[in-house]
C-alpha cells in the first residue's frame, strides 16, 4: 500500500513535537513514567494481565507474530546491515547470546473518544549484558515472501521496500533502566524533505523526534517474572523478556494528510548508538493502520447494460489526500474507490446527473463498515432509510475502519405502445386510461390489417402497473386485445427498461339476410306454399359487383350472412330470377342490415316474396263444312275493351291469351249459320 501526502516536503505533524521537545530540555523538565491522555490500556505496568480498570494485552487480540525458532534456523541482519541501510542483508544462524535473541512481537491500535493509540510489545529469550534497542518499523508497502516479483520487496525478498514517510518507532532502555525512551523517524529519499538522523546521504532515517519527552509515548519493562499463567500465551517469561509501549498516534498523524502503513517489524539493534548494526529480525507482519477511511461508489442499472453505455455523474464534499475532484462519473458495473478519505462529519456523495429515460430507485449501504449513512432528497432526510426522491448519502468518517460502501442502483424508464388493427374496414377508436397520459386518446385505422393499423407511443413510464382499455364503437366487435410481454391490457406489468407493445384488434359486425319465397299451387290446396329452387341475386354493400347467388330450400327459404351492417356500406337489393310459368309478386327487395345476427339466429334482417302461377287461355271455334258457319269469338280479360276475333274463310276462328294470373274470364262465342 503507497502512502499519499500533499506535497513530498510537507513537514509531518511530528515537526511540533520537535520544538515541544527542545523547549522542554532547555527548562530541563525530567522524564517520568506517565500514562497517555485518552488510552484505557495499561502498558507502564510491564505486564499482560488484567487490571480492574484498564485494559492489558490478555483483554485483546492483537497482531502477533512469531520468530524463527531459535537456532541454525533463525534469521537476522548481517554484513553490517544498520537502520539506514536501504536494502537490510539477512541471514541464517543463531544469534549471539549476548544479543536480543527475539521471539514475539505485537501490535495493536486503540480507538477512543480521546484519540487513536498504538500499542506493541516486544519478547525475547534472555536479558542482554547491555542496553535493550527494539526498533518497530512500519512500511506503506507490504511484501509477499511467496511473490517477490509481483509485491514491494526489497531485494532480501523479506523486508519492505521503504518508501518516503515510513516510520521508525525506536524502544531504548539503558541497562538496568525501567523506563523506556520511544523515538520517532521518518524515512527521507530527498534533502527537501528533511535531515538525516545520523547518515550522511539519502535515503535515510530523519532525525528522531523524542516521543517520551513530548507526552506522546509511554512504556515499561517486566522488572520481574511473568509466570506462563498470565502470558496470554507467550509462554513463562523471565525478567527483562518482555518490553511494551503506547504511542498517541493523533499526536504523530498529520490530520491533513492520509498517512497508511500496510505492515510493520521487529528488529533488535546491537546498542544504543543508531549506527550499530542490526541483529535479530522477525519478519513482516500485515497491519492496518491509517488516519483515514474509505468510501466506495458503486452503480448499478436495472436492467443490467451490456456494453454499459449510460454515464450517471456524482459529487462528493469530502476530502481526500492526495486531493481528488469533486465530480465523478460511473456507468453500469462500474465503482469508484477513494482510499484517503480525511475525517469528517456532514459529508455527502449526491447522484445529481441522471440521464434521461432513468430514475434512481435505491441507495444501498448495507455493506458499509462502522459508518451509517442517512439519505435525503425531494423527499427530505430518511433516516430510516432510502425513500422515493433521495439522492444524496450523508456520513462520518472518524476512525480508520471506516468504509461507506454504497451502491447507487438506477433503474431504466419503459414505453408502452398501443395498437389499433381492424381486420376488416377502418375507423375511429376511443381509448382510455388511468394510469397513462393523454386520455382519453384516438386511433385511426385507414385499411384492414397491419398495412392501415394506428398507434400511440407513451414513453419515459418508471416501471409499475399500467392500463388502457377501448371503448368499442357501434357495430364493432373488439376480438382480442393482448400485450407481449403476457400481461393484460387492464394491468400492464412494465419492468425497467421494458417496451410492451398491447394490440388491440376489432372486426366490423356482420348481419345476415332471411329470404322467403312462396308460390299459389292449387294441388296443394288453396294459399301460399314454400317455393323451393328459386335462385335470387343479393347485390350491394362490400359483395362483388355481379352480387352473391341463392337459391330457396325446400323450406322455400336461404339465408346468407356474413354481410357487413348497412351503417358501414348502406343497403342491399335482392333480386329474384322469376321462374318459368310464374309472376312475381314483388319487385327486387331493398333491405337494411342493421343488427349482427347469423343465419338462424333469429335477428337476420328479412325479405319475402310471392309468385303465382300463369296459364295459358285458348278459345276456339272449327266449322265442321268449310265456309259453313261465320263465328265471333269476343273475351273481356282485364283490359277496359273486350278481345274480339272473326272467323276466317273457312269459318273457323281461335283467340289464345298467354301467361294469364288466375282470374275469371268470360268470352262471348257467337257461331252464325
Amino acid at each position: 500500500m503507497s502512502l499519499s501526502r500533499s506535497a513530498p516536503h510537507a513537514k509531518p505533524r511530528w515537526f511540533a513535537l520537535a520544538v515541544v521537545i527542545a523547549l522542554t530540555m532547555f527548562i530541563a523538565v525530567p522524564i517520568s513514567l506517565a500514562a497517555l491522555t485518552g488510552t484505557n490500556f495499561d502498558t507502564e505496568d510491564g505486564n499482560l494481565k488484567n487490571d480492574p480498570v484498564e485494559t492489558d494485552w490478555i483483554d485483546v487480540t492483537e497482531i502477533r507474530r512469531n520468530d524463527a525458532p531459535t537456532g541454525s534456523g533463525d534469521d537476522s541482519f548481517t554484513q553490517g546491515t544498520k537502520e539506514d541501510t536501504a536494502e537490510p542483508v539477512t541471514e541464517f544462524g543463531s544469534i549471539p547470546p549476548n544479543k536480543s535473541d527475539l521471539l514475539t512481537f505485537g501490535i495493536y491500535t486503540e480507538e477512543t473518544a480521546s484519540g487513536k493509540f498504538l500499542h506493541m510489545y516486544w519478547t525475547r529469550v534472555q536479558e542482554p549484558n547491555g542496553t535493550t534497542n527494539m526498533d518497530f518499523e512500519f512500511n506503506q508497502n507490504k511484501c509477499d515472501p511467496d511473490d517477490v516479483a509481483g509485491s514491494d520487496c526489497a531485494l532480501n525478498g523479506i523486508t519492505p521496500t521503504r518508501l518516503a514517510g515510513d516510520l521508525l518507532v525506536t524502544y531504548e532502555l539503558s541497562r538496568g533502566g525501567t523506563v523506556p525512551h520511544l523515538f520517532l523517524l521518518e524515512w527521507l529519499t530527498a534533502a527537501a524533505q528533511g535531515s538525516c538522523d545520523a547518515s550522511n546521504s539519502f535515503p535515510c532515517w530523519g532525525n528522531r523526534v523524542d516521543l517520551t519527552l513530548a507526552g506522546a509515548a509511554t512504556g515499561s519493562i517486566n522488572g520481574v517474572a511473568i509466570p506462563q499463567s498470565e502470558s496470554d500465551g507467550l509462554g513463562a517469561l523471565s525478567a527483562r523478556t518482555f518490553g511494551e509501549a503506547s504511542v498517541d498516534l493523533d499526536l504523530v498523524f498529520d490530520e491533513n494528510t492520509c498517512t497508511s502503513f500496510g505492515s510493520a517489524y521487529l528488529k533488535s539493534r546491537s546498542s544504543d548508538s543508531f549506527t550499530s548494526a542490526l541483529k535479530d529480525y522477525i519478519a513482516p507482519e500485515p497491519v492496518n493502520i491509517t488516519n483515514c477511511g474509505s468510501v466506495i461508489i458503486r452503480k448499478e442499472t436495472d436492467p443490467d447494460e451490456d456494453p454499459n453505455t449510460t454515464v450517471f455523474g456524482y459529487t462528493k464534499s469530502f476530502a481526500t489526500d492526495p486531493t481528488s475532484a469533486n465530480t465523478f462519473t460511473l456507468m453500469d458495473d462500474g465503482s469508484e474507490t477513494f482510499a484517503g478519505v480525511l475525517f469528517g462529519t456532514g459529508l455527502t456523495v449526491v447522484e445529481d446527473v441522471v440521464p434521461a429515460g432513468w430514475d434512481l430507485s435505491n441507495i444501498d449501504c448495507s455493506a458499509s463498515t462502522g459508518v451509517i449513512a442517512t439519505f435525503s432528497g425531494t423527499s427530505g432526510t430518511d433516516t430510516a432509510g432510502f425513500e422515493d426522491g433521495d439522492d444524496t448519502i450523508t456520513f462520518a468518517i472518524d476512525d480508520d475502519t471506516d468504509v461507506l460502501d454504497c451502491t447507487f442502483t438506477n433503474r431504466a424508464r419503459g414505453s408502452i405502445i398501443v395498437e389499433k388493427i381492424t381486420s376488416d374496414g377502418n375507423g375511429s377508436f376511443d381509448f382510455t386510461s388511468g394510469t397513462l397520459s393523454p386520455s382519453p386518446f384516438t386511433l385511426t385505422t385507414t385499411a384492414a390489417g397491419d398495412a392501415g393499423k394506428d398507434s400511440e407511443t407513451f414513453s419515459d413510464l418508471a416501471p409499475g402497473t399500467y392500463d388502457v382499455a377501448e371503448t368499442v364503437p357501434a357495430g364493432w366487435n373488439l376480438n382480442s386485445s393482448v400485450c407481449d410481454d403476457g400481461s393484460s391490457p387492464g394491468s400492464i406489468g412494465l419492468d425497467a427498461g421494458e417496451t410492451v407493445t398491447c394490440t388491440f384488434t376489432d372486426s366490423r359486425e356482420k348481419g345476415a339476410i332471411d329470404i322467403t319465397k312462396t308460390r299459389k299451387h292449387a294441388a296443394d290446396g288453396p294459399g301460399d306454399h314454400p317455393h323451393a329452387g328459386v335462385t335470387f341475386t343479393i347485390t350491394g354493400g362490400e359483395l362483388l359487383a355481379a352480387g352473391v347467388e341463392v337459391v330457396t330450400g325446400a323450406d322455400g327459404t336461404i339465408c346468407l350472412g356474413g354481410l357487413v351492417l348497412s351503417s358501414f356500406v348502406g343497403d342491399y337489393t335482392v333480386t329474384e330470377t322469376v321462374p318459368t310459368g310464374y309472376s312475381a309478386d314483388d319487385g327486387p327487395a331493398t333491405v337494411s342490415v342493421t343488427t349482427e345476427s347469423a343465419c338462424g339466429d333469429g335477428n337476420e334482417a328479412t325479405a319475402s316474396f310471392g309468385n303465382t302461377p300463369l296459364s295459358d287461355l285458348t278459345v276456339s271455334v272449327n266449322s265442321q263444312v268449310d265456309g259453313g258457319t261465320n263465328s265471333t269469338i269476343e273475351c273481356e280479360l282485364s283490359d277496359d275493351d273486350p278481345d274480339a276475333e272473326s272467323g276466317d274463310a273457312s269459318g273457323d276462328v281461335s283467340i289464345t291469351y298467354e301467361d294469364l294470373e288466375p282470374d275469371t274470364y268470360i268470352c262471348t262465342i257467337v257461331i252464325d249459320p
